[in-house]
């Protein structure tokens, strides 16, 4: 029997792997006010808008000129722009969408790698203005958000593909190494674009800046406009993911609806609405902003079957917003499929019960809460509903109840709103508790590193704290890693046997027997009396010896 090998192993948690970009010490260069930081934590929910001239082809954007041949670069850049005429692009329509999806701001491509400028700047001609559009149409998205009453974001690429091009430099990424004339010809363009962005436009409420050189464009737009929050570049922005656990400082997450960033006419997976507002609610019980992506069809309007998921989250928006605007995390993120979040004082949660999609309108349940207490205080309600009536059934009980016992707080809860005609609302409900307080100290696990032993894989956990228990469970649970844009299709776990545990430290399982070749995601899992609590999520990679 051939054995296993780890080969790498990556955390995709506090470091995350859309930080590859960036330096080690990446978050140092964090000069954002805090207040205009947390500012940002209370709006938790923007749309991002992907846009390039390769939006015609429906192909990544820019990055297909990495490694591409002299006639593929020299059409990209002098035949694409010539037929790019983004004529039903309506920021404002754009706006009203996200703006009722729940979306507080927007961060738009001005820039992308492949170096093309959405605005009349002076610094290029691979601009918006030299296509058959001619008119300034970052302008117009500028004042398109505003309109909206949204925060307006730029997302901007101090990486340029045209500048490299047009210096005759090959096209690579991750170890670009110039002369100190190019390095300052490089740098120049970046301060110029960056005041251009942050002179011409009046506020800018966020910049996303992704690639490098990050340096000039920072201190650039900080010396203009003090008070914008610089996201990538300064703080955490996990992409494709999300953390496993909540993290302490604010972070982003930036996700496609589909596998590609740029519109994608074929051959992509658009994620449900139900995925999409299981994916918000983790983000937001996990401390951090949901930045969701769409890709405008070329003619630049938002393509059908990304609006019509928008129009669900939506739905479920305007019903349970309470429980994701302002909101921090609770003690802990979750007990198995019941998120929550909890105002600023702790002293109101809100329940996301997802994992219920045939839940009928009219049913009573029951939920147990381990990580709630009760106090004389408390009353509780389900969000949207009015805890007196469901359509139809005037006779039936539906007002919601809740008891303190040993093991926890018994809510009982009705479905009771009438959403969609036939009855069936798939969507999470929210049960809002207010005047409660932490039942415990919750457990908390460590996942650790893997390690080749005789030719196991061994993972490994420590455990921080027990939560007041004697005694708790461990074991790990382990997946196939999906791949950087499917891994959030996925929710099923697999899992290894469990074992007592009595003290804190550390603990090791070895790996069960899996295929050779593939790379794996896993995270230890503890279980206390009252709840179960999960580690962050790491990855291995295991190959045939």
């Amino acid at each position: 029997m051939k054995k296993l090998f780890v080969v790498w192993l990556v955390c995709i948690g506090n470091l995350l792997y859309a930080q590859k970009e960036e330096s080690d010490n990446r978050f140092g260069a964090n000069k954002n006010k805090p207040a205009r930081q947390e500012w940002l934590r209370d709006l938790g929910f923007g749309m991002f808008i992907h846009f390039n001239v390769d939006a015609q082809l429906g192909i990544t954007i820019s990055h297909s000129l990495v490694g591409a041949s002299d006639d593929y670069l020299k059409r990209y850049f002098n035949e694409l722009p010539k037929t790019f005429d983004p004529a039903k692009f309506s920021p404002y329509d754009i706006a009203k969408l996200a703006k009722l999806a729940g979306m507080k701001y927007v961060v738009f491509t001005a820039k992308h790698h492949a170096g093309f400028c959405f605005w009349d700047t002076k610094t290029t001609s691979f601009k918006i203005t030299n296509t058959p559009y001619k008119k300034d149409l970052l302008k117009e998205y500028v004042e398109g958000i505003r309109k909206a009453g949204l925060a307006v974001g730029l997302y901007y690429s101090p990486e340029d593909f045209k500048f490299l091009y047009d210096h005759k430099i090959l096209i690579k990424r991750g170890d670009n190494q110039f002369d100190k004339t190019i390095t300052v010809a490089y740098d120049d363009l970046v301060r110029k674009q960056t005041a251009e962005l942050f002179t011409m436009f009046g506020k800018i409420d966020v910049l996303f800046i992704d690639g490098e050189p990050k340096g000039p464009c920072r201190e650039t737009a900080w010396k203009l406009q003090p008070d914008v929050v610089i996201t990538r570049g300064a703080v955490n922005t996990p992409e494709q993911t999300l953390p496993g656990i909540a993290l302490d400082e604010f972070w982003e997450s930036c996700v496609t609806m589909g596998t590609q960033w740029n519109y994608k006419p074929t051959n992509d997976n658009i994620k449900t609405a139900g995925r999409l507002i299981e994916l918000l609610v983790e983000a937001r019980a996990k401390g951090g902003n949901f930045l969701l992506n769409v890709g405008p069809h070329p003619d630049g309007y938002i393509p059908y079957e990304q609006e019509t998921q928008l129009r669900e989250v939506a739905a479920w928006h305007f019903i349970n917003h309470e429980a994701i605007e302002g909101v921090r995390p609770w003690i802990i993120t979750n007990e198995e499929n019941i998120w929550f979040t909890a105002s600023k004082d702790k002293r109101t949660v809100y329940a996301v019960i997802t994992g219920w999609p045939d839940w009928a309108k009219g049913d009573r349940k029951e939920f147990v809460f381990g990580s709630i207490k009760a106090t004389p205080q408390t009353t509780i309600s389900v969000l949207g509903q009015n805890d007196k009536v469901t359509e139809y059934q005037n006779q039936l009980d539906v007002h919601s109840r809740f008891e303190q016992k040993q093991d926890g707080l018994h809510v009982s809860v009705v479905k009771a709103q009438r959403v969609y005609d036939n009855y069936k609302w798939p969507n999470p409900i929210t049960i809002k508790l207010e005047n409660i307080e932490p039942a415990l100290d919750p457990p908390q696990v460590e996942t650790g590193n893997a390690v080749i032993n005789n030719g196991n894989v061994e993972l490994n956990a420590r455990v921080l704290k027990k939560g007041n228990a004697d005694s708790l469970q461990l074991y790990f649970e382990y997946r196939p890693y999906a791949g950087f844009a499917e891994n959030l299709y996925g929710k099923d776990w697999l899992r290894t046997s469990s074992v007592s545990i009595n003290d804190l430290g550390r603990f090791m399982q070895v790996l069960p027997e899996v295929e050779g070749g593939k790379e794996y995601q896993y995270r230890a899992v503890i279980v206390h009396p009252r709840l179960t609590v999960r580690g962050d999520v790491k990855r291995v990679m295991v190959k045939l010896k």
